[in-house]
């Protein structure tokens, strides 16, 4: 990453999301400099995956930023996201799979995908499982009361078990 590339790379970070045309007019100079940058990929797929919802626009700047550099930390999370978004499921799946491996990735937020990715896919018991995963990957209070958060809100949506003991009245 260049001094100068590396600014527009901050300038486009530091106006995302707030503003877009600022924020895009910084990454168009960071590409310019260097289309190759995974992490201005990332940022250009995560515009058209988050405030876009251009899917498949999207998918083209995270795989491009995969291929540029395939231990990028940022790039997965983002991917993973978009891929789930856009009911990419089996696509997803080899993504956190392969993710998992990146040495020094925030399996937190890897595992958080995996059970959003069941829960998508209507096995709320493995999500349940996937959140305990990520359970162990907590290391603030605030991860892990989204974690706590989480399976509270599964739990709540997982069919109620009848009592044997509770009769009937009309």
């Amino acid at each position: 990453m260049t001094l100068t590339k590396s600014k527009y790379y901050f300038e486009a970070l530091d106006n995302y999301p707030y503003s877009l045309p600022d924020c895009l007019e910084a990454l168009n100079y960071a590409l310019s400099y260097d289309p190759e940058d995974a992490d201005s990929l990332c940022l250009m797929g995560r515009i058209y995956s988050e405030m876009l919802t251009d899917y498949e626009k999207a998918k083209l700047y995270f795989e491009e930023a995969m291929l540029c550099d395939v231990t990028n930390l940022n790039v997965p999370q983002y991917y993973i996201k978009c891929l789930l978004d856009n009911e990419d499921f089996q696509k997803a799946e080899k993504l956190i799979q392969y993710s998992l491996k990146i040495k020094g990735i925030d399996k937190f937020k890897i595992w958080l995908h995996r059970s959003l990715l069941s829960e998508k896919r209507g096995s709320l018991v493995n999500a349940l499982k996937f959140l305990n995963e990520a359970e162990k990957y907590c290391f603030t209070s605030c991860d892990l009361d989204l974690v706590r958060e989480r399976k509270k809100f599964i739990k709540s949506k997982m069919p109620k078990k009848k009592s044997k003991n509770k009769k009937e009245t009309k």
